[in-house]
This record gives C-alpha cells, structure tokens and sequence, in this order.
C-alpha cells in the first residue's frame, strides 16, 4: 500500500502510530487504501477546535468504506454511512442522501465485515450497551479497532443532530450549544452504526465508543445519547490496520494539535442540550 506522510502530528502520536504500522495518507492517496482498514478522515480533535471545513469529499470517503460515522462542512448534521450510502441527519430532524461532492471534515469509516455476533438482551441504557461490547472487545482483543452494527427495533432511543455554523467557526462545544437539537422516539426500528478506537487513539479520535443512529424508513437519524431495547444481534468488524488522511489547507495546517481538548471531546460525545448549557 503507497502512502504518504505529508502532514505533521504530535511527535508521540505520530512515532507510536509508524511504531504500530498505522499508516497517515495525503488526500492524493485517498483512493488507494486496504479494505481491511480503519479509514479516518483528520481527528476529533481537529474538529474539537473548530475544523469544520475539508477537502475530502463524500464520493471519495466512499472509496474506502460503506459503514461508519462522521459530520459535514460546518458541522451541518451527523453523518450514518449504511451499505455505502452517506446519510445526512440535519438539525431540523429531516435526513437527506449527501451527495458525493458533499466535503467531510471528519469521518470514520471502513468495508464492514461480520467477524462477531453478540446476542444482546435487557439493555436499559447506554450505559449497559457499552459494558455488553466492552466484555466481548476484551474478549477478542482490546486493542483492535471495532466497527459495528445492530438492526433492530429500540425500546426508546435519545439522538441529537444540530445546525450547520458559518465562518469563522466556533469549537464544537461552542457550536454544540447553540445548534444542537434532541429527538426522543419510542418502539423505532432502525439501525446503529458505532465504532470503538483503543486507548492508544486519545490523540486522534475518542477512546471507546461512539454510535449514530439511523430509522428503516430513512427519515430520522443522529448522534445517540442514550437507548434502551429488549434484544437484538449486534455484529463486530474487527480491523487491526488504520489509515488517516490529512486535510491539505492552511486552516488544518495552523491547528495546535498538541492541544488538549479531552474535556471538550467528552461533552461533545454524551452531554445533552441541557447539560451543555449548564
């Protein structure tokens, strides 16, 4: 595989990454990844501090992978890629097909496999969810990347979208309290989508979970918060292998990341409206 290290990331990040055969991609290399990868587009923590622009777009993302999670230019609603189609799940609860020049400025996704089942029973929280995966990720090796997927009918799930921003951008947090938007729904069938990312990721993505959300019909779709169902299969895609391409434009370029933005991070992933404007 020909790669390309055309950007500089935190030192550590970036020795212990080659240390791991994690490969880092220009956008000129965006076409050219394994189907057994992690494929990530910039980090979450590009995004914490406002990186909403971009220059991979959704066709070119799709090249590399039909299943995942991510947002769009200005943080416009939350990204649900399900059997290589992008879903755009937009502040005002409607969901759209983005088209294949739509740009991404963070996403995660990979060519989903069936490698695990989990048989899943009495789940009251999201809570429960992650201690369920979290018993089978330490089972078949914790530090391995996860891709999964439950189709099912949830007993109640809470999911969030928001408003797209203008330029200048603000934080994620910061755009989070003014444009994010919650929907509640009851007896829904529909799919998640999640991924799971090994401790030694901190620097570039969130450790642990983080799922989306998309109904059977199409037409509602988020960022989840919180769900309960009484059972369902979910199915692992474990990959061992990740590929990061780096955006290619000032913006990116003047990012401090070596800035540390865990606490904004982890608002960002479970906080609700309510919380966040506390």
């Amino acid at each position: 595989m020909k790669l390309s290290v055309k950007k500089q990331l935190v030192a550590a990040s970036l020795a212990g990454m080659l240390a791991l055969g994690v490969g880092v991609a220009s956008p000129a290399y965006a076409g050219e990844q394994d189907k057994e990868s992690v494929y990530q587009i910039a980090l979450l923590q590009s995004l914490a501090q406002g990186y909403f622009g971009g220059t991979i777009s959704a066709g070119e993302m799709l090249r590399n992978g039909d299943t995942g999670i991510g947002t769009f230019e200005g943080l416009n609603g939350e990204m649900i890629v399900v059997d290589g189609v992008v879903y755009q799940a937009l502040g005002d609860g409607r969901v759209i097909v983005a088209p294949n020049d739509t740009i991404i400025p963070y996403a995660t996704v990979t060519h989903f496999e069936k490698d695990i089942d989990l048989k899943l029973s009495n789940i009251k929280n999201k809570a429960d969810f992650e201690r369920a995966l979290n018993d089978t990720v330490q089972k078949n090796g914790k530090n391995s990347f996860y891709m999964v997927r439950l189709d099912g009918v949830f007993d109640s799930i809470l999911f969030r979208s928001e408003y797209g921003s203008k330029r200048p951008y603000p934080t994620l947090v910061e755009a989070l309290k003014g444009k994010q938007t919650e929907f509640t729904e009851k007896k829904i069938k529909g799919t998640l989508v999640g991924l799971y990312c090994p401790s030694f990721m901190g620097e570039l993505n969130s450790v642990g979970w983080h799922f989306h959300f998309i109904s059977d019909d199409k037409k509602k779709g988020g960022h989840i918060l919180d769900l309960s169902l009484k059972n369902g299969t979910i199915y692992l895609d474990k990959t061992d292998k990740f590929t990061m391409v780096m955006p290619d434009d000032n913006e990116f370029n003047r990012l401090n990341l070596a800035k540390d933005m865990r606490a904004d991070i982890k608002s960002a992933e479970q906080d609700t409206k309510s919380s966040m404007n506390k």
